[in-house]
């Protein structure tokens, strides 16, 4: 089962969705045992990070969060859900995140259109298997600021807006992409795929323990 988390601040129907088109089971949860038990967990996100960590920490679902990040068990946050996964943000002020990788997220700055939004190329920096049976392809993305993570193996692609954007990251059990896998077509099912046979493996071995 596939815990897609809610929080007030997701984009949750089309994900569940995406999970279940590829053959999964996906509970849209706020119960935190729910999201424990499950074999991966997703996170998405739409709006402002301020009011993001605010609901998570309104419904105690900040440590749930961390708590199943430290199980090993495969976590991915998405768009806003990705940008929460670092330490800090500027948006609106300056607000922690929930710290699970170093880095912080920033506006962009230029005369360019902003937001970032349309379809853009991947470029995978890095082997990863994310990346299973997949060629770089384009993907769509909504969003005004940008993760600027400060470990260099944690940034497993970019795209170009102007500069080298992140747009997928990975450490251990924990992913983040800034785009909409679950709208960027044939690529992004893919990679939602690939993250959702890795639950069905971390499954496995726990099944087997």
């Amino acid at each position: 089962m596939i815990a897609i988390i809610d929080y007030g601040m997701g984009n949750l129907h089309s994900v569940s969705m995406a999970v279940e088109r590829l053959g999964y089971e996906a509970v849209v949860t706020s119960d935190p045992q729910r999201i424990m038990s499950a074999s991966g967990a997703i996170l998405p996100g739409v709006g402002a990070f301020g009011d993001a960590m605010d609901n998570l920490n309104a419904t105690g679902l900040t440590e749930t969060v961390r708590d199943y990040a430290a199980t090993g068990k495969p976590l991915l946050g998405i768009c806003l859900g990705m940008q929460l996964l670092f330490a800090e943000s500027e948006e609106h002020g300056a607000h922690q995140g929930l710290n699970l990788l170093p880095g912080r997220v920033v506006r962009f700055q230029g005369s360019y259109k902003i937001p970032h939004m349309g379809w853009n190329k991947l470029e995978f920096k890095q082997s990863n298997p994310l990346f299973r049976e997949l060629e770089e392809g384009h993907v769509y993305f909504v969003h005004s600021f940008h993760a600027l993570p400060e470990v260099a193996s944690d940034l497993l692609a970019v795209t170009d807006y102007y500069q080298p954007v992140t747009a997928i990251v990975g450490r251990g059990n924990v992913y983040g992409m800034q785009f909409h896998p679950e709208k960027s077509g044939s690529v992004g099912m893919r990679l939602l795929g690939n993250f959702l046979s890795l639950c069905e493996v971390g499954a496995g071995q726990e099944a087997a323990l």
